[in-house]
Order: structure tokens, then C-alpha cells, then sequence
């Protein structure tokens, strides 16, 4: 048995068995969410938590003092910035930003894979987030929210970091990238599924993670996957049915944006360039 279809033999043999060692939330991520949960947590106490950890306050800071927020005013401080971005939104918007935590590897060739995935994940999220922010432009009373969508497309490929960690044991599979991308698309919605699950998201994110690079699946009404998929087709990490204005074409129909203009136009690269740089270091 050839060293590829080995590690798929063990990858798949793991995800039948749920002993695939999955990544875990980072703790900032976990303390977050947990204090965001609590009914009776109020903004101060909140901030309290955020600035247990430099590198997500400073970033914190960064997106509550972005032209993304929409605000001319400059915040300072850790309680100024949860409150213009609020209650409801920091638990999703703080998990995104920790997200980064993840992508790491002592090994030089995996984090060489890592670093390309992350890259492409920022540009992807970039991406939904501005397709988002425009629809919601235009339909007010929509359930889709921002900060949904950010996390939503900032885990859309986790379930690659398992089968990387995997792929490690395996030095000879990373002299084949073909296959390494293919074992990644064949595998990594199942995997994204059951971090979802085991990290206790809700079923949109499941469903993101889950399904977003399976062509069968397509749901009736607009959701968050329409708008990662979209992006990944933008962004080339997602290979288009036909040529890419036909794939817009199919979105301009179901109502994801209101013309073909508006993805080519300035507008929409200026915000995706401003979501983007919410990511940066």
C-alpha cells in the first residue's frame, strides 16, 4: 500500500472510530465564550476577561477602531472597544480573532501548509464578510448577522489542521501536494463537522464547516454557506461549475447581491481590503 493511500486508510479508519485527535478551542476563546454565556455578565466584567490576553486585546482594539465598525470616533481602551462592538457580537468576534492560535506547527513543511491555509482563510472571510455587510445593506430584517459570518468563515476549513497533524507522521505525503489536497478536500468537511460539534457551535457553524465544499448540498433559503462558498469561488479556493460569472450569475439569482457589477466594482474590493486588515498583524 502506497504511503498516500495509507494515510487515508488511517484518516478514514479514525473518523469512523471519533479517535482522530481533534484541535482544541484556545482557553482566551473558551473563557470568552463562557463569560458571554453567563445572562448576568455586564461589559466591564467582560473587558476584564479580554484583557487577560495581550494579543486579543490589542486586536480587540484593532477591529472596534476599524473602518469595518463604520466609526470615526477612537477607542482606547478594552471597555471602550466591547462596547461599541457589544455583548452579542464578542463572543463570535473574539473566537474568530483567537482562531490564528491554531495555525501552528513545529514542523517547517506543516506550517508552511498551515501559514498558506490561513492566508486563504483570511481572504475567504475577507471576502463573506464584505458580501454580507452588503446584503444586509439591503435587506434590514434579515437573521443573518456579522459576526456570525466571521467565524462562520474563519472555521469553514478547520477540519484540515487534524489531517495535517496526521500527514505529519508521514513526511513523503508532503512530496505530493496533489494528493495532500485532494485527501483535504475529501475529508476535511467531516472532520470541520465534528470539531464543531466537540467544541459545542451552533448546527450554522457545523453546517458551514461541514458542507461548504460539497456541491450537492444547496440550500433553498440564503445562508451563511452561500456566502463562504461565494468567497471561496472568489478567492480561487473553490473551483467554480463553468467560468466564475456564471457561478455569480447563480447568486445574483438567489438574491446574495443584486448585480454582477457589484463584486467587480471598488466598492466591494475596498470592503473586502477593510475586512481583511482585521486579520493583520
Amino acid at each position: 500500500m502506497s504511503t498516500e493511500n495509507a494515510l487515508l486508510t488511517i484518516l478514514a479508519e479514525k473518523i469512523r472510530n471519533d479517535s482522530l485527535v481533534l484541535p482544541t478551542l484556545p482557553e482566551i476563546a473558551i473563557r470568552v465564550r463562557e463569560a458571554a454565556d453567563d445572562p448576568d455578565v455586564n461589559l466591564h466584567q467582560m473587558a476584564d476577561v479580554i484583557s487577560n490576553d495581550p494579543a486579543l486585546s490589542a486586536r480587540m482594539l484593532k477591529i472596534a477602531n476599524s473602518a469595518y465598525m463604520g466609526r470615526s470616533v477612537k477607542v482606547t481602551t478594552i471597555n471602550q472597544a466591547v462596547t461599541r462592538i457589544g455583548l452579542r457580537q464578542i463572543k463570535n468576534i473574539a473566537t474568530a480573532l483567537a482562531m490564528e492560535q491554531l495555525f501552528v506547527s513545529k514542523n517547517d513543511v506543516v506550517k508552511a501548509a498551515l501559514d498558506k491555509i490561513w492566508s486563504l482563510t483570511v481572504s475567504v472571510s475577507a471576502v463573506a464578510m464584505a458580501l454580507l455587510k452588503h446584503y444586509i445593506s439591503r435587506n434590514k430584517h434579515t437573521s443573518l448577522n456579522l459576526d456570525t459570518i466571521t467565524l462562520a468563515a474563519m472555521v469553514h476549513n478547520i477540519g484540515v489542521l487534524p489531517i495535517l497533524t496526521e500527514a505529519e507522521r508521514h513526511p513523503d505525503v508532503f512530496a505530493n501536494p496533489e494528493f495532500l489536497e485532494g485527501a483535504i478536500s475529501r475529508l476535511a468537511g467531516r472532520v470541520g463537522g465534528s470539531i464543531m460539534r466537540a467544541w459545542e457551535f451552533g448546527p450554522e457553524f457545523v453546517n458551514v464547516a461541514e458542507r461548504w465544499n460539497d456541491k450537492r448540498y444547496e440550500p433553498e433559503e440564503i445562508s451563511y454557506i452561500d456566502f463562504v462558498r461565494l468567497a471561496a469561488v472568489y478567492a480561487d479556493v473553490l473551483p467554480a461549475d463553468g467560468d466564475k460569472t456564471a457561478c455569480y450569475q447563480k447568486y445574483v439569482e438567489k438574491g446574495l447581491m443584486i448585480d454582477l457589477q457589484y463584486i467587480e466594482s471598488d466598492e466591494f474590493k475596498e470592503q473586502v481590503a477593510i475586512a481583511k486588515a482585521i486579520f493583520a498583524d
